[in-house]
């Protein structure tokens, strides 16, 4: 029987060259306080965190986190690591309700579930190399023969901006395109004209026979996306993701019975919580994010629930192991993929620490039948652009 040994975390720093803020680039919830500094600095994450589940055969599974990567790491070295050293990784099950029944009274949301989703990932990339198979045969296998994706970047910027970036991203045969908005409830009737001239000039360079799907990223307010909405209906968005700030589960509820879909969940935790969302029919597209929401056991145990409802799963932010889940669940009809891009928000970390993550091809990708566990490995080639705490 194989065993853990070793739980080793790392934080990445990165100290390379950055895209620059500029003002609106995109609506998030702490516009609504009075400010003069960017309002999308406490979303910006130049810091991630790698998490090796190292075995006594040797083999090593690797995990990450992108949220408050030097919390996670406390929290995985002083209260995780000695929950599941010593165990077989194939207890991934009796492991996940050991680390989550175990710091429940303050770990259930944020900090500690992302620490766990950390650990959780790690296991499955390990057992997948122990048994030689990749993740997503584990899971059920393949139920599609590729994936499409949508181009998820277009941050706001100026409408020739946009519909440039737009044109060259058409040449990938995307499935999709997502835009985030720049104006919210503190810019007034003139900031909504601002938004709603960026997605018409959007429809006119990739037409309607793509989707179109729109961001807020928690920056609005219930008011303001009820007023908001009747301007947008005509371009026919695929969704309206976060308008509200993630805990207004009942406002989610009253805007998704409303003619435009309604989609969240990247800043839910847990299946509970995931669960509680397809209750109240919140959304009409569920986008947890793997390594935040309890890793791939708990993602698994969501996508079930979540087709039980018909409620289509989408996870956030691309990456290999939302890919596995997307790639073994029938209700899981595309992914988001982030461009390899300059550091900008911080989803292009990814990129820099770790080799493997597959790249679309004519708008789908593709997972290897051969490649054992997630198919990443940590990469030495950015090591300059980094300091790494241990």
């Amino acid at each position: 029987m194989v065993k853990i040994t070793e739980i080793r975390t790392r934080v990445w720093n990165w100290v390379g060259p950055t895209v620059p803020p500029k003002a609106n680039f995109c609506t998030s919830a702490t516009d609504a306080l009075p400010s003069s500094e960017d309002s999308m600095a406490s979303f910006r994450f130049h810091q991630w965190l790698t998490c090796e589940v190292v075995a006594d055969n040797g083999m090593i599974g690797i995990g990450n986190a992108a949220l408050a990567p030097p919390l996670i790491k406390e929290t995985i070295d002083q209260y995780l690591a000695p929950l599941v050293i010593g165990a077989d990784p194939f207890d991934y099950a009796l492991l996940w309700e050991r680390m989550y029944r175990k710091t429940h009274a303050w770990g259930r949301k944020g900090i500690g579930m992302t620490a766990i989703s950390a650990i959780d990932i790690g296991i499955w990339d390990l057992m997948g190399k122990i048994v030689e198979k990749p993740v997503f045969k584990l899971l059920g296998g393949r139920t599609k023969h590729k994936i499409p994706v949508y181009y998820s970047k277009l941050y706001a910027d100026s409408v020739d901006a946009m519909q440039l970036e737009a044109a060259n991203a058409m040449e990938g045969n995307f499935q999709g395109f997502k835009a985030r908005f720049g104006y919210g409830p503190k810019d007034g009737m003139a900031g909504m004209r601002e938004n709603i001239k960026r997605v018409e000039a959007l429809r006119e360079v990739i037409g309607y026979d793509r989707d179109l799907m729109l961001e807020a990223y928690m920056g609005w307010n219930l008011d303001y996306t009820r007023r908001i909405i009747p301007k947008l209906e005509k371009y026919e968005p695929r969704w309206l993701e976060e308008p509200v700030i993630a805990d207004d589960i009942l406002g989610y509820a009253e805007l998704n019975r409303g003619p435009i879909p309604i989609s969240g969940g990247e800043h839910e935790f847990s299946v509970i919580g995931c669960h509680q969302l397809l209750h109240h029919r919140a959304v009409a597209v569920l986008q947890y994010d793997t390594n935040r929401v309890g890793g791939i056991t708990a993602a698994n145990k969501i996508n079930a629930i979540a087709e039980a409802y018909q409620i289509p799963v989408i996870p956030h932010a691309g990456q290999v192991h939302n890919y596995h889940l997307t790639m073994s669940n029938i209700n899981c009809p595309m992914s988001e993929y982030f461009p390899v891009f300059d550091v900008e928000i911080g989803n292009e970390l990814f990129y820099y620490i770790f080799e493997g993550d597959p790249e679309p091809v004519d708008g789908y990708l593709d997972l290897d039948e051969n490649t054992p566990g997630l198919g990443i490995k940590i990469s030495d080639r950015h090591l300059n652009n980094f300091t790494i705490d241990e």
